[in-house]
């Protein structure tokens, strides 16, 4: 579960957000902003970021404030996981990315693994739509849905992209240091999971 001043923060980051899309009022907008303020306080008392950086990530969530959804692929060869290494912190990962305004969470999981990977693939099955919060990853100031699609691959080779160096596959028993913003061990693991026993509904939260 992630620490009380994230949540804390979150909270009242939504409050204001909210209060500063809907309000009319001079003094309330006055009071949202601090609030709002507030919550960058806090983000910054306990992390690295400084106040204006968070502030700037604030500053393009505008309306009613709702979580990000972040989609990955799950593709399996020869019972090995497709894995792609991330530029930004050396840590391998499940294919994917936030989702794009006007595409299905299919499409977006299609056109990711082509991106990052070089493969063709077609989405097959939902595996499971995970919060964030209830897992592991790191403490991150957006409240996050996981959407994990089960692909096979139809086409296409191994090839990095622009955030990728690296493509390779991966056994349950050998799986390389993760990206854990982007996926952990336990997901990598309900992976598996599905893979030998796929009649399995969907994990949720």
């Amino acid at each position: 579960m992630e620490p009380k001043w994230l949540e804390w923060s979150k909270q009242l980051q939504s409050i204001a957000q909210a209060g500063l899309t809907y309000s009319k009022d001079v003094y309330d907008l006055e009071r949202f902003e601090s609030i709002r303020k507030i919550s960058v306080e806090i983000l910054s008392s306990f992390t690295d970021l400084d106040e204006s950086a968070i502030s700037d990530l604030f500053a393009n969530e505008t309306g009613y404030a709702t979580p990000k959804v972040d989609i990955r692929a799950v593709v399996f060869r020869n019972k090995k996981l497709l894995m792609v290494k991330e530029k930004t912190d050396g840590g391998w990962s499940l294919p994917g990315g936030w989702g794009d305004i006007g595409l299905s969470p299919s499409e977006v999981a299609v056109n990711e693994v082509k991106e990052e990977s070089g493969f063709d693939v077609r989405a097959i099955k939902l595996l499971g739509v995970l919060d964030k919060k209830c897992h592991p990853h790191p403490p991150s100031p957006y409240h996050t849905y996981k959407i994990f699609i089960k692909c096979e691959i139809v086409g296409g080779q191994a090839l990095t992209g622009i955030e990728t160096t690296a493509v390779d596959f991966f056994s349950q028993e050998e799986l390389p240091a993760l990206s854990i913003d982007r996926n952990t061990r336990s997901q990598i693991e309900m992976a598996f999971r599905q893979l030998h026993h796929p009649h399995e509904p969907a994990y949720f939260d």
